[in-house]
């Protein structure tokens, strides 16, 4: 009996793993893809509910999804009414592995495990490393079930285990079991599977199977949850959302169980036992969603009730990145372009007020332009420290040239936001000394700041969107030499106006070194503008 025992184990451990590695696989093969087709597709509940499904069946895993939904919740992508369609569609499409798991088909296991095992340590190119993982981990999922079905006959004959089987019939027992094993093994889709290899070898009832399956579907909000503890509130209620649908399921298919002859007109029907449990699991599923779908908004009100509103908090945070939800890479770098785009924007407005301020001898601006370059300077830290983190993920080439072009472009905003809050400075220390500016160098700075705020905007908006075609990088270089250009003619008719005894020498020092800062913003934002490109135009300097 031991060795049965231990056997049975290794079948459990195989078809976890197998499961797993399998999902992975997929994700790698398809999440970038899932991803974009989750921002264009979700904008209305039908659609979202459609792709749910269509992602989950991708990749296996509803959890996962509604892993994903929460990064993408966070990253201003999608509002929780387009989430909570998703999530709906997301646990419909989990069921599609029970079926796979019904159709048994165990006896390509060992070639589908050779097969994987080829492409994976013989293949160079991450699609067919990535197609082996997902050929290998099918192998190992139904070798796993094989193991498990041989290993369970010894509990024919166990009389405890008859006994339980025998006296198996009350409702919350199984739901408790179900929660305990979905908890456990971390996926709805693996403890289902284990409940229909025990129907297959004749050793559960499939009443009592029933209320283990609803039990195993609420369990299965533990993966979201473990993943909610610590983010933001809008993935807490993605959470909730989550376990309401399933524990409204619960609530409907427990007294139907009980109280009508439904599984026994299943078993009259189908003959497969595994089969018999895959049908419950699907029955469960769609006719929750066809209660929920038009109650979205109620959903998303009942999740405030569990999660409810705050003040909002200080511009010292992270407002779309959840440190504490890096799940899919792809997400994750959506996150990270909404941030560092928050922080493009904290730096156009310093740009704009500390430009008007240098112009016009204004230092009413003055504190919030610190304030905002505190800001900055935290999210180029924060920001950075995300972006290491994603970094140790793997994920595909266009993803990884992403966040490593996010690195660069954060530190050149961090680096104009420097050179804007020494104009501002600058501003300072001319009102404090009663100094002013001659009107035509009030023109020429207004003449370069035009210039420069094209040049900064037109950059921010190519990387955020990486599309810049020909045409206008050649115009991005044009303004860029306009601006070196206007810069030299500003010194040099500044030195005139010296001179002339038209300037002071004071005011002149300051106004050449505002001019330097000028030209570096320049410089700075021509990288922001190239970062995707492999060669940029201009270098700034250090």
């Amino acid at each position: 009996m031991i060795g049965n025992i231990l056997t049975l184990l290794g079948g459990i451990g195989a078809f976890l793993f197998g499961m797993k590695y399998m999902g992975e696989g997929l994700e790698r093969v398809a999440g970038a893809r899932m991803k974009d087709l989750m921002e264009k597709l979700t904008r209305n509940p039908v659609k979202g509910f459609l792709l749910g499904m269509l992602v989950t069946v991708v990749i296996q895993s509803s959890a996962a999804t509604t892993v994903m939904v929460m990064g993408l919740i966070n990253a201003g992508i999608m509002d929780l009414a387009q989430a909570a369609g998703v999530i709906i569609g997301a646990n419909i499409g989990t069921t599609i592995t029970s079926v796979l798991i019904a159709l048994d088909i165990s006896a390509i296991a060992p070639f589908c495990i050779f097969a994987g095992a080829v492409l994976m340590l013989y293949f160079k190119k991450d699609s067919q490393k990535h197609l082996g993982q997902i050929i290998l981990g099918f192998g190992i999922l139904f070798q796993g079930l094989h193991t498990m079905s041989g290993a369970m006959s010894f509990l024919q004959d166990m009389p405890a285990f008859k006994d339980f089987v025998a006296s198996a019939t009350h409702p919350v027992v199984g739901l408790l079991v179900g929660i305990l094993m979905a908890a456990v093994m971390q996926s709805s889709s693996a403890a289902v599977g284990v409940v229909q290899v025990l129907a297959l070898d004749g050793l559960m009832p499939l009443a009592f199977a029933g209320y283990l399956v609803c039990g195993i579907n609420i369990g299965s909000s533990v993966p979201p949850f473990l993943s909610a503890i610590n983010a933001r509130n809008n993935a807490k209620r993605a959470a909730w959302i989550y376990l309401i649908y399933n524990v409204i399921g619960a609530i409907i298919f427990v007294p139907i169980t009980l109280l009508t002859p439904y599984t026994d007109i299943l078993a009259a029907n189908i003959p497969s036992a595994m089969f018999q449990v895959s049908v419950y699991h699907i029955v469960f599923k769609v006719v929750t969603a066809a209660v929920l779908m038009p109650l979205i908004n109620w959903l998303v009100s009942l999740s405030y009730r569990f999660v409810p509103k705050v003040d909002h908090e200080g511009e010292m945070r992270l407002e779309f990145i959840d440190v504490n939800l890096i799940a899919m890479p792809e997400v994750s770098v959506s996150q990270a372009l909404r941030e560092v785009e928050r922080m493009a924007n904290l730096v156009q407005e310093n740009l704009d007020l500390s430009v008007y301020g240098l112009i016009h001898n204004d230092i009413s601006q003055t504190a919030k332009i610190a304030e905002n370059e505190e800001t900055i300077n935290w999210l180029n830290e924060n920001i950075t420290n995300f972006l290491v983190k994603l970094n140790a993920l793997e994920f595909g080439k266009a993803t990884s040239e992403t966040v490593g072009q996010m690195f660069h472009v954060v530190n050149d905003l961090e680096r104009i936001g420097d050179h804007l809050i020494a104009i501002s400075k600058k501003t300072q220390s001319f009102c404090e000394n009663g100094l002013i500016y001659s009107q035509a160098a009030q023109a020429e700075l207004q003449k370069i700041y035009e210039k420069l705020n094209f040049v900064y905007g037109k950059s921010v908006e190519s990387f955020l969107e990486d599309d810049l075609s020909e045409e206008e990088q050649q115009k991005l270089k044009d303004t860029e030499k306009e601006i070196d250009m206007l810069t030299i003619e500003a010194q040099d008719n500044h030195i005139a106006r010296l001179q002339a005894g038209e300037c002071e020498t004071e005011p002149g020092i300051i106004y050449a070194k505002a001019l330097h800062d000028l030209e570096r913003i320049g410089d700075y934002s021509m990288n922001i503008a190239f970062a995707s490109k492999p060669e940029p135009a201009i270098t700034g300097a250090v």
